[in-house]
């Protein structure tokens, strides 16, 4: 597996992979529906998209950038997502700690996610075992496809 920065020709793999995960309704707060051209300013806007591939193609990615912008600048955020197929195989683990290592790179103090869904527990321990903290709750933020409203979290780890 390589992660390098995504292409414009990686878009249409980043959208299927985009639609597979948010079809499922229990881990981002995006809908299928989303249209293209937000698809593309979303990914290829402010922030930088890297895409994870093997032999069979893009297998995941994510975008890293300033969390806000101005006095906000020196705190990065990042999205991620992984094909279904690639689920559970380290992908997630390799993309998180790519994207730790390309924020300190890019001169951030630290990393904020604004929105992790509660019940996304796989992602929550991920981020756990490297070095993010849950520094606040949301209650009901999200609307789960089968749970109902469920709790996201603010999870915060400095990089310096």
């Amino acid at each position: 597996m390589q992660i390098r920065p995504a292409l414009e020709s990686d878009l249409p793999a980043m959208r299927e992979i985009f639609q597979a995960v948010v079809a499922t309704g229990d881990t981002l707060p995006f809908s299928s529906s989303m249209p293209p051209e937000t698809f593309h300013s979303h990914w290829f806007g402010a922030h930088r998209a890297y895409v994870a591939a093997d032999d069979s193609g893009v297998i995941g990615m994510y975008k890293v950038g300033a969390n806000y912008p101005d006095l906000g600048s020196h705190i990065g955020s990042a999205t991620y997502l992984v094909s279904p197929a690639a689920q559970s195989k380290g992908v997630g683990r390799a993309l998180v700690t790519h994207s730790i290592e390309q924020a300190r790179s890019d001169g951030f103090m630290a990393m904020q996610f604004n929105y992790v869904v509660s019940t996304n527990a796989p992602a929550v321990a991920l981020y756990e075992k490297l070095g993010f903290a849950i520094v606040g709750t949301l209650p009901q933020a999200f609307r789960h496809a089968t749970l109902g409203l469920v709790d996201a979290y603010v999870m915060y780890k400095p990089l310096q």
